[in-house]
């Protein structure tokens, strides 16, 4: 017998699957399943494999899920997901109103100071903390640097915002709900 009679068929790894292999190793990173180095090391291997075997031991222990227990898994993300939209919705529903000036009024400035046109006496209110102004077409609400934020829709601004009537703005620990 010659060499060539003992020789096996083996087809180097296309680099499609290549591509998959290292997609499963980044998910898996993504998810706290492979450190940094883990992850590096099985790239390695993954780039330098002479078969479809050792890419597949390098991501075996990583496998994602059938389409049939990744669609139960986003159903079950899903559902443990309405306790809290539901809970931000009471949470908004609840909030007081804040109404809005008429428009043609000058700024409005909020704050904790006595010379605020819209005082509050709160702690986590800073003395100069934000400030409401008509711009002919919509409000800006701008917050002037204070110390525990001026927040819309859940999110800390810096600098100048668009609101209108429904945003749920929060200076410091205040919360309310805008009304025109």
């Amino acid at each position: 017998m010659t060499s060539l009679e003992f020789r096996t068929n083996v087809t180097r790894p296309s680099e499609a699957e290549r591509d998959r292999a290292i997609e499963v190793l980044r998910n898996g990173t993504g998810d706290g399943r492979l450190s940094h180095d883990t992850f590096v090391r099985r790239m390695h291997i993954v780039l330098t494999a002479r078969s479809r075997a050792e890419i597949d031991v390098a991501v075996a222990d990583l496998r994602t899920h059938g389409r049939l227990s990744g669609f139960a898994l986003r159903t079950v993300a899903a559902l443990s997901a309405v306790p809290i939209r539901l809970r931000g919705a009471w949470h908004a529903a609840r909030l007081p109103g804040l109404r809005l000036p008429e428009p043609g009024t000058g700024p409005l400035s909020i704050g904790r100071s006595p010379l605020s046109d819209l005082r509050f006496d709160d702690g986590t209110v800073s003395r100069r903390h934000a400030e409401l102004r008509h711009t002919g077409q919509d409000w800006r609400l701008s917050d002037l640097g204070s110390r525990n934020g001026t927040y819309v829709n859940g999110l800390r601004i810096a600098g100048t915002v668009s609101v209108r009537p429904g945003d749920h703005v929060a200076f410091g620990n205040l919360n309310f709900r805008l009304s025109a």
